[in-house]
């Protein structure tokens, strides 16, 4: 439906109330650039004569078109459209869904001369859309009102995310309406996740240039970027702008809107090539994780001498790299004697009993801690003889610091410590000197990992370097990792080293 009442600069901030919803929300329902000039009018002088076609029509020679270049963001169509008439009398047409009609163009010309490779977009309907990442690697939505899905459009994008896409959604205006609306309703498609601030040293930050600091023409203040995202495995499925970024792709501010909340240009151009690259860098990622992966559950009667990968759940996002741990014990399976199942088992310590592991896995990428039963269960699983394994996912600074703060909490009396190259752990299977490590890593050839001992043997194995994304065998770009075959190596001596210490 498409609503035709006259706005004028004057009544903006009241238009469409009655149709559209509250008169505040209605007053970020503006263009957002400034008004274009007003075409100078003319005098004719008299017709001029016609001038006359040639006898013999000129051959004319037909140019090949060069190929349309492949789509990579489709911007989604929604919401309602009005006439806008600005102060100097000339009118336009705006959009819920285009209020700043050239940004992803923009962005996309201007990454096209960073990668040195051609990217395309266009406009859908959800009703329209196939739900394939495969031909929409990104679904886009920008706005600056109140955005609203039915439970069968939930469903579509949440399929369309698990199978390998990414949504991003600009809040174009900074407005409370369109942000607030969005997060609802993602957090409705994705009951079992939540938003997370994306930490600033996150590779979305850093993959083309760095985007760690940003300017705000006004009403925000400090030079701190804010994205918020849902991951998916490792990766950002669904990422918020909280402030505005399009009409910093386009080349301008938002004079019409006093609340308005947005990235300057230079600040726009960085975060929103960043975006791109990441979505494109981590495609492989996205598809090995889409994978289905079977989990095990909880059984009894499972054989004592059987290797059982426990992972432990906890409040931050716990599930790093789908499908990393049974390619890990694929190589345990064809290098030891150890029997292994080629399942991992979700555990919570505090609930769950844990005495019957011999090893637990805790990842993560971000702030996390535990509560007073969990302290208190992994203290006894460790002072019982199990390891946990504790694997930093992406090698992230804000994950690395919760590790240390609640370790302190299950061990007080721990701290720690690098892990010699003298240490078994480095021979129980392979003989471990030298590693190699993902390309973000640079200097570094030994092997980084920390430990704890309890009763003399290492309690706690900790790696402040991914390992998982080794694993899982394919590029992380930026990840701070360890190449595959490294990860591989260290990943079976260290399940060795816990099945027999």
């Amino acid at each position: 439906m498409r609503f035709f009442a006259m706005v004028t600069g004057a009544a903006a901030a009241v238009v469409l109330a009655t149709a559209l919803g509250r008169a505040d929300e209605n007053e970020w329902f503006k263009p957002l650039g400034e008004p274009p000039k007003a075409s100078p009018r003319r005098v004719s002088g008299g017709e001029a004569p016609a001038l006359p076609l040639p006898a013999t029509p000129s051959r004319r020679i037909e140019r090949k078109r060069p190929p349309a270049p492949p789509t990579l963001v489709r911007k989604v169509v929604w919401g309602e459209s009005a006439p806008f008439t600005f102060d100097n009398g000339i009118s336009t047409e705006i959009a819920d869904w285009n209020l700043c009609p050239a940004d992803v163009q923009q962005l996309l010309a201007k990454v096209g001369a960073v990668l040195g490779q051609r990217y395309g977009t266009e406009s859908v309907p959800l009703a329209s859309f196939d739900g394939a990442p495969e031909g929409t690697p990104v679904l886009f939505f920008s706005g600056a009102r109140s955005i609203r899905f039915d439970r069968t459009q939930l469903d579509l994008i949440r399929n369309y995310v698990l199978r390998g896409g990414t949504v991003l959604a600009d809040n174009v205006a900074g407005s409370p309406y369109f942000y607030e609306s969005f997060m609802k309703s993602m957090a409705e498609a994705f009951p079992e996740s939540s938003f997370r601030v994306v930490p600033l040293d996150h590779p979305v930050f850093h993959i083309v240039e760095d985007a760690s600091k940003a300017q705000f023409p006004k009403n925000v203040k400090g030079d701190t970027p804010l994205l918020e995202g849902i991951y998916i495995g490792c990766r950002l499925g669904v990422v918020m702008s909280r402030y505005g970024l399009g009409c910093g792709w386009d080349g301008h501010e938002v004079p019409l809107i006093e609340k308005a909340a947005y990235y300057d240009v230079a600040s726009a151009n960085r975060i929103g090539m960043n975006l791109v690259a990441y979505v494109i860098g981590y495609s492989q990622v996205a598809r090995e994780e889409a994978k289905p992966e079977l989990f095990g559950e909880l059984d009894e009667r499972r054989p004592t001498d059987e290797l059982v990968f426990a992972q432990l759940r906890h409040g931050g996002h716990w599930n790093v790299h789908p499908g990393g741990a049974v390619s890990l014990l694929r190589v345990v399976r064809q290098n030891t004697s150890i029997r292994t199942s080629l399942k991992r088992v979700p555990v919570t310590a505090g609930k769950d009993d844990l005495s019957g592991f011999t090893l637990l896995y805790l990842t993560g990428l971000d702030r996390f801690e535990l509560d007073e039963a969990a302290v208190a269960a992994l203290k006894r699983f460790l002072e019982g003889d199990g390891t946990l394994l504790i694997n930093n996912g992406l090698g992230l600074g804000t994950f690395d610091a919760s590790v240390r703060a609640e370790l302190k909490k299950i061990l007080p009396d721990g701290a720690l410590e690098p892990v010699p190259p003298a240490h078994p752990i480095f021979s129980s299977v392979f003989k471990i000197g030298q590693v190699k490590y993902a390309s973000a890593v640079q200097g570094m050839t030994a092997p980084a990992l920390e430990g704890i001992s309890v009763g003399g043997d290492l309690r706690v194995i900790y790696s402040p370097f991914d390992l998982e994304a080794g694993w899982q065998g394919c590029e992380h770009p930026l990840a701070r990792a360890y190449a595959p075959e490294s990860a591989m190596q260290l990943g079976v001596n260290v399940i060795m080293y816990a099945m027999t210490h």
